[in-house]
């Protein structure tokens, strides 16, 4: 061998040991404390409102059945693939009656409209809202035992406006006939009964959504309420509640932005809901205790994703109280995804979510977490399951649509299944750390670990985001991971068995690894 072959076996040499010093040092260990715990999980959802009440009619049961198990399964395949993500809370939307009132409801999209069970006479009909009882009774038959009734305007024979949206009014208060309060706190104590005698008795009743909106806009349901209205409707549920017998609890808050929850946020008489609703002088009883508020317009930039969550957990912790981040989709412009229009079916919108839902378990401390709407058949980023036409010259007909159609799961679908899957209710978010300091800020641009365990069975539950565009390789020496479950570009939740704990994670993926604190 000549000088320069030796030179260069030399050099080839010395790079194949920087390689693999190079790989050692971008090993991360890790370290879990299970004694260090922080929330009980409650659980994961979704919920049926406008697009449920077509499909669950309308559509050839094949498809319905297929839907729903998307939604709740916790089977696997013969490869040990789960059939579906397995949520455990089901929101169940209590329409206004606009339907009914067809066009002159003002509101075109008739699959923004719905139907109420009780018409302009008083009577009641149980038959109504087919559709989205269609998907309940699935939720049920899966095994989902959570179920949230939630309303956004009283019906509409009892509106101010007669409309089951605001209109032009400014001043903030509900769009409801004072005369009507406790008739509007009724019916929807008639609708608990009437489910309960049905075998489904639902746990949570949320009355008023997102209450800060003034709702002038003719294109869904809904009212604006001040903090007293809210309360006002809440006593009177409370005592209705009571006097029969119920053992469900008001959920109050549901907030159109985070910050309404600890601050005025320039609207004080709907805004320091946390302060307003849970200080001892307007304790209510059978109010859960427990704030919710949706993330909108507050996961951009990251900063904002982060310093709005700590503001909130400082002021949880004042009135120690629980979270539930209780509705999402993409709203707000972004650098990563950009907006809420079009629709996304691969790994972009999912990773930017669990994002979200990252943030929200760890630095909120969220005990749930919900999306918003389960399907949707519109070119924007709001469902979890996406319906079109199959035509790709009419994809979004609406009338096509409400007979039949196409449907197809999503990447973000999946990615919530790393979450609402494997983290069942009653488990525990306990620390989780690696042995590299980094913002976070950069954390949220990179990897980040969450953990959860099951105090009954010791069942480990670690769900790794990779933000990144670079494999991630993890060491859980010490501990006993058995399997991983991948969401990623070309991954639905796939399953592996895991024999060595040296883990590689891929690079803008969302994993959970299934495992236990001790080997």
């Amino acid at each position: 061998m000549n000088k320069s072959s030796i030179l260069y076996v030399f050099i080839i040499f010395i790079f194949l040991i920087n390689c693999e010093s190079k790989a050692q040092q971008q090993v991360s260990k890790i370290n879990i404390n299970s004694k260090e715990i922080y929330q009980t999980i409650e659980g994961f959802g979704a919920s049926d409102a406008w697009r449920c009440q077509f499909v669950g009619k309308n559509w050839p049961e094949q498809k319905r059945k297929k839907i729903a198990r998307l939604l709740f399964s916790q089977e696997v395949d013969k490869q040990g693939n789960p059939e579906g993500i397995g949520l455990s809370i089901w929101r169940f939307y209590i329409g206004a009656g606009t339907t009914e009132q067809k066009d002159s409801s003002y509101i075109e999209n008739e699959w923004r409209r719905s139907e109420s069970f009780l018409d302009v006479k008083g009577n009641y009909d149980w038959t109504k809202q087919k559709g989205q009882q269609w998907f309940l009774n699935s939720a049920k038959k899966y095994g989902v035992d959570q179920f949230l009734a939630f309303s956004i305007s009283a019906p509409v024979q009892w509106t101010k406006n007669g409309k089951g949206f605001n209109g032009d009014n400014k001043d903030g208060e509900i769009n409801l006939k004072p005369e009507h309060f406790d008739d509007y706190a009724q019916f929807m104590v008639e609708f608990l009964k009437h489910f309960k005698s049905k075998g489904i008795a639902f746990d949570y009743l949320s009355p008023i959504n997102e209450p800060q909106w003034d709702w002038e806009k003719k294109s869904q349901e809904g009212t604006p309420a001040t903090n007293a209205n809210i309360l006002k409707i809440s006593k009177s549920l409370n005592q209705k509640i009571e006097e029969n017998n119920l053992s469900t609890k008001i959920v109050l808050g549901e907030a159109a932005d985070l910050r309404w929850l600890y601050s005025d946020f320039g609207k004080p008489e709907r805004g320091n809901q946390i302060e307003y609703f849970f200080n001892p002088n307007n304790k209510i009883e059978n109010v859960k205790q427990t704030i919710s508020g949706h993330s909108y317009f507050t996961t951009w930039p990251v900063d904002s994703l982060i310093s709005i969550r700590k503001k909130l957990n400082t002021k949880l912790k004042a009135y120690n109280l629980n979270y539930w981040q209780s509705e999402f989709c993409i709203l707000e412009n972004t650098d990563d995804i950009g907006g809420g229009w079009k629709r996304d079916l691969g790994i972009n919108t999912a990773l930017y979510v669990a994002r979200v839902i990252h943030a929200d378990l760890t630095i909120a401390n969220a005990s749930s977490w919900q999306w918003w709407t389960a399907l949707t058949n519109a070119n924007f980023k709001d469902g979890l399951i996406y319906l079109d036409t199959g035509d790709q010259k009419d994809l979004y007909n609406l009338n096509k649509m409400k007979s039949d159609g196409n449907f197809h799961d999503s990447k973000l679908l999946w990615a919530f299944g790393n979450f609402s899957r494997f983290i069942r209710p009653n488990m525990q978010r306990i620390k989780i750390q690696l042995n590299e300091k980094k913002t976070l800020k950069k954390q949220y641009k990179d990897l980040m670990l969450s953990a959860y365990i099951d105090k009954k069975t010791s069942k480990l539950v670690i769900v790794a985001i990779n933000y990144s565009d670079t494999d991630k390789t993890i060491d859980f020496s010490g501990y006993n991971i058995q399997a991983k479950y991948e969401t990623s570009k070309d991954k639905n939740l796939e399953h592996q068995k895991v024999t060595k704990q040296i883990i590689t994670v891929s690079g803008r993926s969302v994993n959970t690894l299934i495992g236990s604190t001790s080997k």
